[in-house]
């Protein structure tokens, strides 16, 4: 299969303000950038819903992990737009548009979960084959660690999630 490079990649964290996991890793790799760049990317961490962490909740108006969607990223910014849906916006500015050519080929949106499943990864493409692969080289390094990988493919369904403006989107949840 002939897969395009990857040449730009996002961490996220913080796309729900009280998971707090992949906001300590976006602020110390923000500091201390070295660890994660590599010859030939740009890798970017990003805090993606800095008023949500900034109190502690998981979002100020509504969830930012559901309005990636066209209709909230066509809205027209007015006064009364929820700031989630206006960040929304800024995050598909940046590293979008979703949907084109010029979108991050990957980005990790690093979550926290109640749940005892250990870490996952999250996958929207069965036919993603970068994905599929990336997945297996992640779950081989962490041998014999368990790193279940969750399909959530629906044939009709449009992701709406904080990663689906990149071209190959990828959930890691951790308890």
């Amino acid at each position: 299969v002939d897969i395009p490079l990857v040449r730009r990649v996002a961490i996220f964290g913080g796309t729900h303000g009280n998971e707090l996991s992949g906001v300590f890793l976006v602020k110390h790799w923000q500091e201390n950038g070295a660890e994660i760049q590599r010859t030939g990317m740009e890798v970017k961490p990003f805090l993606a819903n800095p008023r949500a962490v900034k109190k502690c909740t998981r979002y100020i108006d509504c969830d930012l992990n559901r309005v990636f969607d066209p209709d909230n990223l066509g809205r027209t910014v007015m006064e009364d737009i929820p700031y989630e849906v206006r960040r929304a916006q800024e995050i598909n500015h940046v590293f979008g548009p979703k949907g084109s050519d010029d979108a991050y080929d990957l980005i990790f949106d690093l979550h926290n979960t109640t749940s005892n499943m250990g870490g996952s990864l999250i996958l929207e493409n069965s036919r993603d084959d970068f994905t599929i692969q990336m997945f297996h080289y992640i779950k081989n390094a962490l041998a014999p660690e368990s790193c279940p990988v969750l399909l959530i493919e629906h044939p009709s369904l449009k992701y709406a999630t904080t990663r689906s403006i990149a071209k190959h989107p990828v959930g890691k949840y951790e308890k």
